[in-house]
This record gives C-alpha cells, sequence and structure tokens, in this order.
C-alpha cells in the first residue's frame, strides 16, 4: 500500500449482504453500513449496478432503516443520472461530466470506463473490500474501507488492477469520493507560504470545483491536504462538519465540486497534473489512504476527533506515543560553523535548562562551509570534528540530554563527491537545463540505487553512533521531473514510486533502529500530511519562529494535527524575520503550546534569561501530556478575518481523563484600554473540584485557589494582562 497503512481499526460492520457475491443478481442489491464513534457511513448498489452513497452523518440506530440506493434524477439531456448520482467511485466514461475518482488509456485508445459493483469481502473483523469492475473491460478496483469505532473516521483507498492482455495507463486515481446532498455549506481550508504557512481559509461553497492541490513533488507550504465542511451555520464549538485528510506526501489534489443539483463531492488523491502510471497485465497500483469523519459539535470537535486518531492511530509509536522531548537545536547559535569545542559548550549551557534532547544542525559533515556544498557528502567533516562524533555524544549524553543531527537525504549540491561521480542521479530531463534551488538539486529516490546510497549512509551513521534523533530536512521544490532510466511515459511513475521509497526508508530505518525518532522538515511546513506522518514523530510547521507570527500559525496548524507533532521553538528576539522585539516570557508561553524547544543563542543570554526558561521548562514538563495529547479549545483567535490581528488570543488544552488543564492566554496589542476578556474553560468535569496555579500572570482579585469544574466553566477566569505581546498560563489540577 502507498503511504500510510491501514492500521486495525475496530469497527462495528452490517453487511445486508452475502460475504462474497461473485456477480449481482437482477434482484439483489446489497447495502453496507459501517459505524463507528458518533458516525454512520452506508452505501449501497443501485439499480444500474453503480456502488453508491447512501448516508454519512450521525449515528442511527441498528434497527433504522438505511434508503436504498437508487440513480438520482436526470436534469435535462445535458445532466444525466451518471453525472447527479453520488458513486462512490466513478470511472470517466459514460458522460460523465463531474471529477472522476479514474481515468484509464487503453492500449488500443479506447478511455471509457464504467464501474459496477462485482462482489464484497470482508479480509477481518475490522475491514471491508468492494471489488467494482468495468462492464467489459478487464480492469477492477477493490475499494477498502475501515472504521475506527471510537473516532467514527473512516479511511478508505482504492487498489486499481490491469486484467487486460495489453498494458493501460492511468491518468487520474482517486482515493475516494465522499459525498453530501444539497444544502448550505462552508469550506475551510488551510493555505500559505514558505515562513507564512497555516492560514485558515472560510468560504461558502458554491457551484463548480475548488481544487487543493500541490504540484511541487511533495506536501508543499502553499495548500495542505485537509479540509472541513460545516452546515449551515456550524461554528467552532457548534453544529456538523465534515472533515478529511489524504495521506500522501507527494503531488495531490483534493476538489471540491457542488453539482448542478446543489450536492457536494469530494474528491481526492494523486494528481492528476502530469500523471500517466502504466500497468502490465496483473500489475496494480493502490492509492493513499483518504481519511474522513463527522463532527456534530462544530469545527472544534472535529480537530479533536482527528487530532486524537492521529495521536492514537497514525504516528509510528501509535497508540502511546511518549511526549517529545523539550529540545535544544544550535543552528541559529552557530548555522554551519559547528565545530566539537564550540557545540560542547553550546550543549553545557543548554542542560542547565532542563533540556532533554541536543541537536547539531547543519555543516557537521562533508566539505559544508556554506550552503553551496557538501550536499550528499555524508562524512564527518575532519577538521570540525577531528575525532570523529563520540566526543561531543558522548558529553551530551554525560549531561543528562540525548544526541540528535540534522540530515537532508534526498538533496545533492553540485560541488559534491556525490554529484561529480553521479551527475545523473539528480531528478532531470537529460539534454535540458538543470535549475538550482538553495545551489542544490533533488535525487532521484525513485531510482534503486539511490535509494540503496541513502538508506546506506543514514545506517552506517546510526549504526556507529549513538545519534536518538534525526531532523530529516527538504529544502527545495521538484523542477524537470525525469527519470532517464525509464522509456517515455513511464518516467511519470517518478511521482509515486520517489514518495514510496522515502517511506520504505523511513520504515526500514525504524525497524533496523527501533530507537530511533525522527522529524519532517522541509523548509518549515512543506511536508506536512498523515502520510509522512506514519513513519515520523514530529514536524516543524515554519521556519518563522517569530512567536506572535507563529499563534497564528499553530491555530491553523491544530486544525489538522496534534499538538503533540507540532515542533515549537524559542529563538531570539528582536527576531530575523520582522524585527519584533518580545519577552523571553511571551516566546517561550507561545512555544508551550506545542512540542516546545529552544533554538536561541544562549551565548547572548543573561542569568535572568536562564533562570525564566529553566523556570518555565519545568513548568511545561509537568504540563506537557496534557498540552500535546490532551483535547484542544480554541477561546480567542489570534487574527480576526476581516480586520487583521487581534487584540487577544486563548487556548486551552484538557487531559483525556479531565484531571487537568492548561490555559494560555496573550495580550498581542492592546487598543483603547481594554480588559482582557472572560475565560471560561470548557471540557472540564464539571462535578469535580480543581486547584487553580499560576504558571505565568495575574488572575484579578476574589479569583479562588480552588472551585468546580462547573465553576471554572461558567463564572470562568479573570486575568490581569494587557499592553502589548504579553501572556499568561495557568493550569488546573483536580483533587
Amino acid at each position: 500500500m502507498i503511504g500510510v497503512q491501514l492500521k486495525t481499526f475496530p469497527f462495528v460492520l452490517c453487511l445486508a449482504a452475502a460475504m462474497a457475491i461473485p456477480v449481482l443478481a437482477q434482484d439483489a442489491k446489497p447495502t453496507f453500513r459501517l459505524d463507528g464513534g458518533n458516525t454512520t457511513y452506508a452505501f449501497g448498489v443501485n439499480e444500474r449496478g453503480e456502488l453508491q452513497q447512501v448516508y454519512w452523518g450521525g449515528r442511527i440506530a441498528p434497527t433504522d432503516p438505511i434508503p436504498a440506493a437508487a440513480g438520482k434524477m436526470e436534469w435535462a439531456s445535458f445532466d444525466g443520472s451518471y453525472n447527479n448520482t453520488p458513486q462512490e467511485y466513478a470511472g470517466w466514461g459514460q458522460g460523465l461530466y463531474m471529477e472522476p475518482a479514474l481515468k484509464v488509456s487503453f492500449a488500443d485508445g479506447n478511455r471509457d470506463l464504467v464501474l459496477h459493483y462485482l462482489s464484497s469481502t470482508k479480509p477481518d473483523a475490522q475491514s471491508l473490500d468492494i471489488v467494482l469492475k468495468d462492464i467489459s473491460r478487464a480492469v477492477t478496483v477493490t475499494l477498502h474501507y475501515k472504521m475506527d469505532a471510537e473516532s467514527g473516521i473512516l479511511a478508505r483507498s482504492a487498489t486499481v488492477e490491469n486484467g487486460e492482455k495489453q498494458p493501460i495507463t492511468i491518468e487520474q486515481e482517486a482515493a475516494a469520493a465522499y459525498s453530501l446532498p444539497p444544502a448550505h455549506y462552508t469550506l475551510s481550508y488551510l493555505s500559505g507560504r514558505w515562513a507564512g504557512e497555516w492560514t485558515l481559509n472560510q468560504e461558502t461553497i458554491h457551484q463548480g470545483q475548488r481544487v487543493l492541490e500541490s504540484r511541487r513533488g511533495s506536501t508543499g507550504h502553499q495548500l495542505n491536504p485537509w479540509f472541513a465542511i460545516a452546515r449551515g451555520d456550524a461554528d467552532e464549538d457548534h453544529g456538523e462538519v465534515w472533515f478529511g485528510e489524504l495521506a500522501w506526501s507527494g503531488n495531490w489534489r483534493i476538489t471540491v465540486e457542488q453539482d448542478t443539483l446543489d450536492a457536494v463531492r469530494v474528491t481526492g488523491g494523486f494528481n492528476p497534473f502530469d500523471f500517466g502510471y502504466s500497468l502490465k497485465t496483473g500489475e496494480k497500483l493502490e492509492s493513499p489512504v483518504f481519511y474522513a469523519g463527522y463532527s456534530a459539535h462544530g469545527i472544534g470537535g472535529a480537530s479533536r476527533q482527528l487530532n486524537k486518531f492521529t495521536v492514537e492511530h497514525v504516528l509510528p509509536t501509535a497508540p502511546k506515543p511518549k511526549p517529545r522531548p523539550v529540545i535544544y537545536n544550535s543552528w541559529e547559535a552557530t548555522e554551519m560553523n559547528v565545530s566539537e569545542a564550540g557545540q560542547i559548550a553550546m550543549a553545557e549551557k543548554a542542560a542547565t535548562l532542563g533540556i532533554d534532547r541536543f541537536v547539531m544542525d547543519d555543516g557537521w559533515f562533508g566539505k559544508r562551509k556554506t550552503d553551496h556544498a557538501g550536499l550528499g557528502d555524508w562524512y564527518v567533516d575532519p577538521d570540525k570534528f577531528p575525532h570523529g562524533l563520540k566526543p561531543l555524544i558522548d558529553r551530551v549524553h554525560a549531561l543528562g540530554m540525548d544526541f540528535g543531527l540534522w540530515v537532508e537525504p534526498e538533496m545533492v549540491n553540485p560541488d559534491s563527491d556525490l554529484y561529480r561521480a553521479h551527475p545523473d542521479w539528480a531528478i532531470n530531463f537529460p539534454g535540458r537545463p538543470r535549475m538550482e534551488q538553495r545551489t542544490q538539486l533533488v535525487l532521484n529516490l525513485a531510482r534503486p540505487d539511490v535509494r540503496a546510497y541513502v538508506f546506506g549512509f543514514l545506517d552506517k551513521l546510526l549504526t556507529e553512533n549513538q545519534i536518538a534523533f534525526l531532523k530529516w530536512d527538504y529544502n527545495r521544490n521538484w523542477s524537470e521531473p525525469g527519470w532517464d532510466q525509464q522509456q517515455g511515459a513511464d518516467q511519470k511513475k517518478i511521482y509515486v514510486d520517489f514518495v514510496r521509497n522515502v517511506y520504505s526508508i523511513l520504515a526500514e530505518l525504524r525497524a533496523k533502529h527501533p530507537g530511533i525518532e525522527i522529524e519532517s522538515c522541509s523548509g518549515g511546513g512543506g511536508r506536512v500530511d498523515l502520510g509522512i506522518l506514519h513513519y515520523t514523530d514530529e514536524v516543524w510547521p515554519s521556519d518563522n519562529t517569530d512567536p506572535f507570527d507563529r499563534l497564528t500559525q499553530q491555530w491553523g496548524f491544530t486544525h489538522a494535527y496534534p499538538n503533540q507533532v507540532m515542533l515549537a521553538w524559542v529563538t531570539d528576539s528582536p527576531h530575523w524575520m520582522n524585527n519584533r522585539a518580545t519577552t523571553l516570557t511571551y516566546r517561550l508561553l507561545s512555544s508551550m503550546e506545542g512540542s516546545l524547544g529552544i533554538g536561541a543563542n544562549l551565548n547572548k543570554w543573561n542569568d535572568a534569561d536562564f533562570a525564566t526558561a529553566k523556570r518555565l521548562i519545568a513548568a511545561y514538563h509537568e504540563v506537557q501530556l496534557t498540552v500535546t495529547q490532551g483535547d484542544l479549545y480554541r477561546l480567542i483567535a489570534p487574527t480576526n478575518n476581516v480586520t487583521g490581528p487581534s487584540q487577544f488570543a486563548a487556548t486551552e488544552m484538557v487531559a483525556p481523563d479531565k484531571h487537568q488543564a492548561v490555559l494560555f492566554a496573550y495580550a498581542n496589542g492592546t487598543n483603547e484600554g481594554r480588559n482582557f476578556p472572560l475565560l471560561q474553560w470548557k471540557g472540564l468535569d464539571p462535578a469535580a473540584t480543581y486547584k487553580l496555579t499560576t504558571i505565568e500572570g495575574t488572575t484579578l482579585p476574589g479569583t479562588p485557589a480552588s472551585a468546580s469544574g462547573a465553576w471554572w466553566m461558567n463564572h470562568g477566569l479573570d486575568i490581569l494582562l494587557h499592553g502589548d505581546f504579553v501572556a499568561a498560563a495557568f493550569r488546573l489540577d483536580r483533587q
């Protein structure tokens, strides 16, 4: 399977048909139903033999009737029933004008594909497979379904198999298509650019298509493969929301489309742009996984469902991943001017703060003095580290920290021994210019020899050194996506096979070195998705570490991903991007909303800075599990889509068993003497008694030391917080 393997998710399955039905009898129209959490998903076979969705929403009783599948009405001769029927997986043919799930070209030039139900199987207690087949050609599609019993999140993918005597070319393959009946809907999605990722966009769905995609070879900073669709006046806390995310780290596309009868269809999978994957007789192509779910508690409920599901089912150490270590990273202090003595001195300073992990960034290998040379030559620079990495690692361990290292395995500088020996290993179109970005090219990991080289040097590095963590970077997008080992159109297989090999390298490294932890970094948020998160432990959301900008980015990020994977650094002030000056306390509290890291130049800190950081890192360790794996409640948005930045911001996290809650509050630029809004906690046990502890900040006189969960949620917390870029944090602990 490409991308995320469908794990074992318990679900309740009602199958109104035989376990295996080789052909559809005239009077047999099977219906299928999947239940999980507060969700029911149902589909069946209509009178034409098409597989058709009939219900997706709040969970209904086991005895409630499921509507029979029946082709929708024809709207004049211009919009036939085939377009208006919400098929589970429609082939391009028979007058389909909506977005197809599958488009195929046959060897004889025929491109008509009409998929009808063939059979169903239940491989185990947690899964359901449905087989579709073209009405005359030997092309089959197996649709895979799994539903999580607790969250109701459905995982779907599709496997296309060629049974023809001649090769076929897949021009478009989706993982799934989801449908919603006519209503007023609002679409939410995440957009951005380098250093400005995770902008939450919300817009009314109108007739036509809204296309979310990446054509960059990887997930991309510009759009993320997540969506949420709210019905009517649904908001953060109330109303119906359908949501989903595609687990794929290469070119992807999600199409949200309203048809002529006002129904909405969401189709997602491989991006069909420049896509072509040939299958010989008997060969298969499996799509990524497309996850989707339903919430009756607004978009906040949707994000809590998805984020808990990610922690418990997607991450490589699921269902109980450890909280991420608090790290120190040397990049902003030393950049590439690393040395044994300099890194040891920095590690000694970091250890005094209560840091768990010391990470040396770029510059330790090859002839890496600047970003113009050395990528691809993965040997320790003997000038900087004459005794190898061991003395540094040993000192880091003696200081009570483990050791991490920066790598960028998929890239090569033209000024490197590797490129001089193997210029053909870079992605390229022979005879055409090779566009460099950041003075580097992309290695073609679709090639078996390149894959073997990359795995080989990483394996050697981990075998010979006590390395606990790799910061895996990826600092440019693709260009000239050729694969000169392949003939003609088969070069387009690079879009799939490259990503497959990235996943396989990560999986093999983890299997051989079971203690290793890995971060996915791509100049910030350029490769963040549920595909890469099946193999990595955390992601780097943005190269922009300004704490005020990060509030907005973290607000958007947490709609699609949990705090557990959101690495958040404290860096220097004024910030390099915008020259904004902020206090160390403000920077620390902003970063404490995720997996905390320190990236500042400790050589510039004074005694007060060290004391502040040590105190707040200790406080963070006491609440970290609640912050990173608890239920997130977004209380006050840091931005207002109409008027710009908000004066205030606030978020809250509640432990799954409700024994603890943590609240962060920010005054970002108080205007006209306004007081901070009343903070009404959410998600507590109303009958329990909670003790209030101030991590940072001041409460108004009369605030009780302890009170019931009902008091904190209804009366709320009054705090004194005003000014520019000031922050506070509080915790509640059940007594």
